[in-house]
């Protein structure tokens, strides 16, 4: 894996991929000096995360999609778009969660923990429940981080039974779908048999 993170650009979409991770590192300033810690804090965690389709060498259209989503999930936050128009959590929540979890699936399946789908008798189906459980259970975790902010951080946060509920439910809808999709994630790597380490 950490050939895939350290190896050079190949192609137009791979450089425009790296290119989002350099706007992200630079919004942990702007984001810090222009609306403050949290924002920045909130850049850098995104940042971190979107090194994540380069690590699994993902198919580089992916890693684009990817960090565009949640480039504008962070920044909607910081620039309080969620509080200005409340539906417009609920897309991100499906878009970000279903983006997530199949990523999630992809390393927990390079690194050994879960079995790859390819390898068994209902590859779609195995693909399609461990993406939404792995969905869920993110999304069960942002909403106690959303909790935790509210009750510790910033009372601006916005938590409530139905929002909880609503993002639950998109979250784990974006999960479902992007199960379907697990196998064309995969990049060159995994297609050709080898799995990167």
């Amino acid at each position: 894996m950490m050939r895939a993170l350290l190896r050079a650009p190949s192609g137009v979409a791979q450089v425009v991929a790296d290119g989002l991770r350099v706007l992200a590192l630079l919004g942990i300033v702007a984001a810090g000096l222009g609306w403050g810690t949290i924002a920045g804090v909130s850049l850098a965690v995104v940042s971190v995360g979107m090194f994540l389709p380069r690590l699994l060498d993902v198919r580089p259209s992916v890693d684009i999609i990817f960090g565009v989503v949640v480039l504008l999930a962070v920044w909607s936050s910081v620039l309080q778009i969620y509080i200005s128009t409340r539906w417009w959590d609920l897309p991100m929540h499906f878009l970000t969660n279903g983006l997530c979890a199949a990523l999630c699936y992809l390393l927990f399946v390079r690194i050994g923990v879960l079995a790859d789908a390819a390898t068994l008798p209902r590859p779609t189906l195995t693909a399609v429940v461990m993406t939404t459980a792995l969905g869920l259970a993110l999304g069960v975790l942002w909403e106690i981080f959303e909790w935790f902010g509210h009750t510790f951080i910033d009372e601006e946060i916005f938590v409530g039974y139905v929002d909880t509920i609503g993002d639950l439910v998109w979250g784990g809808a974006g999960a479902l779908l992007a199960g379907f999709t697990v196998s064309f994630l995969r990049g060159r790597s995994v297609e050709q048999g080898a799995l990167p380490h």
